[in-house]
């Protein structure tokens, strides 16, 4: 009994540490409106930097959650756990490309 209670804590301890991959990732709420002012042109800017930095901090956390998986292997350890992860800041690119593509959509921007 006393055996499986300390692998039970050991794997949630482990995998509660692990990076999430980006497409695990919930956006964070940006409202439409801070866009809605801009131009059409504006918007595609906005939106090619919003996915730039947004595949940006994908990769990165996908590097993260390689890292993570390979520590768990060979050391039982995530490293991201120590090191931390790029979670915030993908949720955040993602909360910003959503309500520039509703503002594209508001403007009736062509290019949509």
């Amino acid at each position: 009994m006393f055996k499986i209670l300390i692998a039970s804590t050991l794997a949630l301890v482990i995998f509660s540490g692990c990076a999430n991959r980006p497409e695990g990732i919930t956006a964070q709420h940006v409202a439409h409106e801070k866009y809605t002012g801009l131009t059409c042109e504006g918007l595609v800017t906005q939106l090619v930097d919003a996915r730039h930095k947004l595949a940006e901090f994908s990769n990165k956390q996908d590097t993260k959650a390689n890292i993570d998986a390979g520590g768990v292997i060979l050391a039982l350890i995530p490293v991201s756990a120590f090191t931390g992860d790029y979670e915030s800041d993908v949720a955040q690119w993602k909360g910003e490309v959503q309500p520039i593509e509703t503002a594209q959509i508001i403007n009736k921007c062509k290019d949509v």
